[in-house]
């Protein structure tokens, strides 16, 4: 009887943490989750890293562009024309690193060409994550 009622704790236990798990996990300092050389700050190398490996993933139906609705509201509908220069209503992956980099010099509030936690909590840096992660 006393396992039962341990085990079901446990279990019960699981079902409450599952679902805060996730959520747990984005808030991590933007610096921990993107610095791949641990020097501390992320340069754009690093930014852009990450950045293609969201298109990849944001790309759903594969065909090497995002369309809006694939970008899930990272990019206001402003923004996402000012990245299609060619106006084809999509962003290859080239027009998605130049936002990544646009976004990232506007967040290098000291010009230094890397960012700190501090530069990822201004309104550029969050706008920069948007696309990063």
């Amino acid at each position: 009887m006393k396992k039962t009622f341990v085990y079901g704790a446990l279990a019960l236990a699981g079902l409450l943490v599952a679902p805060v798990a996730p959520a747990l996990a984005k808030k991590a300092p933007p610096v921990a989750s993107l610095d791949t050389d641990n020097d501390g700050t992320v340069d754009v190398n690093e930014a852009n890293k990450s950045a293609e490996a969201l298109f990849t993933k944001l790309d759903k139906d594969n065909d090497g562009t995002i369309e809006p609705k694939e970008l899930q509201g990272r990019l206001s509908k402003k923004e996402f024309k000012a990245a299609d220069p060619d106006n084809d209503g999509t962003l290859s992956k080239d027009e998605y690193l130049a936002v990544v980099g646009k976004l990232f010099k506007e967040a290098d509030g000291d010009n230094e060409g890397t960012l700190d936690d501090k530069e990822f909590a201004s309104k550029q840096g969050k706008a920069l994550l948007r696309v990063v992660r």
